[in-house]
Formats: C-alpha cells, sequence, structure tokens
C-alpha cells in the first residue's frame, strides 16, 4: 500500500525543514563568522560588517600565533595528555565494566552502589586538592592522568554494551580453554569497538578541552595545556590594548604589544588573535570528530532497542 501525503503533512514537512534550516544557521554563523575575523585585517574588522568571510584577507594572526613559543609548547603538553590519557582511562574503565557485567560477580552490588553514591556527591574542591597535593601530584603532569583514569558514567555504559554481549560466546570460550583475560582481550574487545570508540571520544574530548585542572593544580608554564595558553593570550591581549589605549603604547611591553597591536595600520588586534587562537584550539577535533560520528551515533544508542 502506499501512502499518499496530504495537506497537513507537507504543512509539517515545511515546518520541520524550516526549522531545521533556520537551527543549521545559528550553529554554523558564529563558527564562520569566527573564522572570517581571524582571517581579517584587523582595522577592516574594526569598520564592521565581517559576517562569513574576510573582506580583506590576512593570515598575521595565525602568525602572530604561532611565533609565540608557548603555544607550541601547550599543544605538546595537550597531545600527550590526551593521548595516553584517552588510552590509560580507555583501558581502565573497560576493565572495571567488564568484570561488573558478570551477574556472578561476588560484591557486584556492592562496587555498583560504590560506583553511583560519587556520581552524586563530591568531597569539594578544599579536599580534593589536598588529596591532590598529599599525593604529591602538584606541579606534575601526571594531574592529568590519574585522577582522570575512572569516569562512572562511562563504566556504566560500557557495562550496559558488554552484559548485552550473548553469555553464549563467553561460555564457549571457557570451555575451550580461556580465562578472563583471554575473554575480555579476544571476544569483549573484538565486539566492542562503537563502545570504545564513543567513550574514547568522550574522554579524549574531554582531555582536550580541560583547563580547571591546569588552573588549580599547575603553575609551571612549561606544564600548562593548551586551553590555559590560550585564556592566558586572551587576558594578556586584552591587557595590552588598555594599556596601549591609556598610555599610547608606551607602558607595554614589546611581547605585550605584538600580542594585543591596536591603531592605525595594524593587521591584528584582541579580537583577531583571539579568534586565531581559538580556531589554533580546536581545529584537531574538528578533524577527528567525523571519523568517529558513525560509532558515537551507535554508542548513544547503547541501551535503547533490545533485540
Amino acid at each position: 500500500m502506499i501512502y499518499k501525503k496530504g495537506l497537513s503533512d507537507y504543512i509539517i514537512d515545511t515546518f520541520v525543514y524550516t526549522f531545521l534550516i533556520i537551527l543549521t544557521i545559528s550553529v554554523l554563523y558564529p563558527f564562520f563568522n569566527a573564522m572570517a575575523i581571524s582571517f581579517n585585517n584587523a582595522d577592516d574588522t574594526m569598520r564592521g560588517g565581517i559576517y562569513l568571510w574576510p573582506r580583506m584577507p590576512t593570515i598575521e594572526s595565525y602568525k602572530r600565533v604561532f611565533t609565540n613559543p608557548r603555544i607550541w609548547n601547550a599543544y605538546y603538553i595537550t597531545i600527550m595528555r590526551t593521548v595516553i590519557g584517552t588510552v590509560s582511562a580507555l583501558f581502565v574503565t573497560s576493565l572495571i565494566a567488564f568484570a561488573l557485567s558478570y551477574r556472578n560477580l561476588v560484591g557486584r552490588r556492592f562496587y555498583s552502589l560504590f560506583c553511583i553514591i560519587p556520581m552524586y556527591f563530591g568531597g569539594g574542591l578544599i579536599p580534593w586538592y589536598m588529596l591532590i597535593r598529599n599525593l604529591g601530584m602538584v606541579n606534575s603532569f601526571w594531574v592529568y592522568i590519574i585522577p582522570n583514569l575512572v569516569g562512572l558514567f562511562n563504566v556504566i555504559l560500557m557495562r550496559t554494551f558488554f552484559q548485552d554481549i550473548p553469555d553464549a560466546m563467553k561460555e564457549s570460550a571457557q570451555i575451550d580453554g580461556a580465562n578472563y583475560i583471554t575473554i575480555y582481550f579476544r571476544i569483549i574487545l573484538p565486539v566492542s569497538t562503537p563502545i570504545l570508540a564513543t567513550i574514547a571520544l568522550f574522554i579524549g574530548v574531554f582531555h582536550w578541552n580541560s583547563w580547571f585542572d591546569g588552573t588549580i593544580f599547575i603553575t609551571r608554564q612549561d606544564l600548562k595545556p593548551m586551553q590555559n595558553i590560550l585564556l592566558q593570550v586572551i587576558n594578556e591581549a586584552s591587557y595590552a590594548e588598555r594599556l596601549a589605549a591609556l598610555t599610547g603604547g608606551a607602558g607595554a611591553s614589546a611581547a605585550a604589544q605584538a600580542m594585543g597591536a591596536i591603531g592605525r595600520g595594524r593587521e591584528v588586534n584582541v579580537r583577531s588573535i583571539t579568534m586565531a587562537t581559538m580556531f589554533v584550539t580546536i581545529f584537531p577535533v574538528l578533524i577527528v570528530y567525523p571519523f568517529l560520528q558513525r560509532y558515537f551515533v551507535k554508542g548513544i544508542m547503547i541501551g535503547s532497542v533490545k533485540g
């Protein structure tokens, strides 16, 4: 039987498509506007009228960003943190979820409750700082890795996925003499690509965007991640712009003037530097996300459909 659309169907379709188009434009416009500003001449940007593409293209803002040595060191710290943190957290999280997926695990209810309670209650910032300090991880690279090894929400997601794997696969492997380690590496992980990719995306984006721990626990500039350097660059450029406006540029240092250049004939200012630094920060995520999107869609459907 062929269903023929009526007038109400066309009205609903028109409303839905119109809403989606407006939503898409509202999401994409700020992104393209910021990119256009980062590639546009600063003096020309101050005149206004920059929307989707630069009117006077220049890459001077990106030159200023990449000639800052702190950017490269922060990139290295952020990349190392993201790679090591994602791999280690994914391994530990999957091990805990694998153990909790066994219904005959002794104390399984207690362990599950033990994982749920911290999701609702926290010790607070001061006890957390005291714990990190007593563990000797203040001003240490490992403060980015060890406290973030286990995400309880990720454990629950992964445990749910592992429980949906047929028990017959595990039992047949045990009959053939496989132990739990063999089952974990040879049976569970190969069929768990969607959830592994989804959790890896969650963890990776968290590490890449994280700035709070670098602010609280790190005072050494050589250990600051990219997000903290981005904040410092924006603050320095804003400070230099205000100082130059008050003193005519005489009171600002050479480095500050370079980062916050204003006035006629300048190709960069605080706004263009801010936009360029922002794009330098988010560009790697924009590259990686499309490759993991298909796994992400599968992963978020976990538990919604039961066969």
